[in-house]
């Protein structure tokens, strides 16, 4: 009698487990970088320069648009198998085992469902601030303390910080390139907190923009069993934003928790048809990646002999210190139909500028210039105490050591 008894409590338990997972999932709207953008602009106008939800103004390149053509008319069938084509073609590329790549339409799904299955009112969630706030809404369903820590003088993740204000992390999120900074934090910064971490928490490393810059993928980590998930999206380099494919790779056990809250729907066939050949497109990344420098690297120089201050990304977005609030500067722009990327509570002054095609650029120039130049465009107020003098003379936020 006993024996049974413990079963069906048991299997109780893990019903309301389950139950309370499925509660959650339900419970909240995910957050994307397009519906936390959309929070802080209007209706576009015509001919609207569009720079501030870090998308690809260049869309798919030919050969994933032509697979979207070509795949159009299966679109009645849900074709599992192309998924399996995909991870095969991804796994191969990077050495990876398929086991370990689990396929969402985009990578805000799995960021989520990691916050969710890592986190809980006794398991904290750990990030950088300023940093991308999808995590921090989803772990305010799990119930879960957030953790916010500033970036160091170089604008990496504080591993040191984030180990001391957390001993009861559930989950350390870092992204890197970091969104909004666009700055990276080093493969040996990942290394010591997966090292110090807390036992059963988990590190999410965020790569969302990694082919923008030079930094250093964290697969190897992957392959070494560590306590580590990896998000990729084809929705930045790859130009797919609208289209929707992503993966999460790590250990299975690690992926299977995830599956708690995924419904497990099938993927757009001609998301996975896209990003497949877009993956077999030999030159795209290495172009796209010399193009957005390029055009970064001009608007940089701009900014320069303009004497603005700017964090020094290496990704398709970069943050420009304004230097009075961050609200008046979005909407005195959107009146000369250009919209800029929102303001993060911790930089109060600061604006987001996604990098897009060199017109679009030369028109953000023109436009930013001429609000900062006209008084009665924007207040110039300043908070007090809010900068330091950088190096190089420009004025930049006061971070931690």
């Amino acid at each position: 009698m006993s024996g049974n008894n413990t079963l069906r409590n048991g299997s109780r338990r893990a019903f309301l487990q389950l139950s309370a997972a499925a509660t959650a999932a339900m419970a909240f709207r995910i957050a994307t970088e397009a519906s936390l953008a959309a929070e802080e602009r209007n209706v576009f106008h015509p001919g609207a320069v569009v720079i501030d939800a870090n998308e690809n103004p260049l869309g798919p390149c030919d050969a994933a648009r032509k697979a979207i053509v070509d795949m159009a008319p299966q679109g009645g069938r849900y074709s599992y198998w192309l998924k399996e084509e995909f991870v095969k073609t991804f796994t191969e590329m990077e050495g990876l085992k398929p086991e370990y790549v689990h396929v969402f339409p985009g990578s805000s799904e799995p960021l989520h469902f990691s916050v969710l299955a890592f986190t809980s009112p006794s398991r904290s969630y750990v990030t950088a601030d300023p940093g991308y706030e999808a995590g921090m809404r989803a772990a305010n369903v799990s119930g879960a303390r957030v953790v916010k820590t500033p970036l160091t003088k170089t604008y990496a993740h504080d591993i040191k910080a984030m180990l001391a204000a957390a001993p009861d992390a559930g989950l350390f999120y870092v992204c890197t390139p970091n969104n909004p900074t666009g700055t990276t934090t080093p493969h040996s910064a990942v290394e010591q907190l997966l090292a110090a971490k807390p036992k059963g928490s988990v590190v999410l490393v965020d790569e969302a923009y990694i082919h923008f810059s030079n930094g250093v993928s964290t697969f190897d980590l992957v392959k070494a069993d560590q306590d580590l998930i990896v998000l990729r999206t084809f929705s930045k380099i790859y130009g797919m934003a609208g289209i929707r494919c992503g993966m999460a790779i790590g250990r299975p056990d690690l992926l299977d928790k995830l599956d708690t809250y995924n419904a497990g729907s099938a993927m757009p066939i001609t998301a996975v048809a896209a990003a497949t050949a877009s993956l077999k497109h030999e030159r795209l990344v290495s172009e796209r990646k010399q193009l957005n420098a390029a055009i970064r690297q001009k608007t940089f120089d701009w900014l320069t002999r303009q004497g603005y201050a700017y964090v020094p990304s290496e990704t398709n977005f970069f943050m420009v210190d304004a230097k009075r609030p961050a609200k008046e500067v979005i909407d005195a722009m959107a009146k000369r139909n250009v919209y800029i990327g929102r303001p993060w509570p911790i930089w109060p002054t600061h604006v987001r500028i996604t990098v897009g095609t060199q017109p679009e650029m030369e028109t953000f120039q023109t436009a930013f210039d001429a609000v900062m130049k006209n008084p009665k465009a924007v207040s110039f107020a300043r908070p007090a105490d809010s900068r330091r003098i950088y190096a190089d003379g420009l004025m930049l936020p006061r971070v931690s050591s």
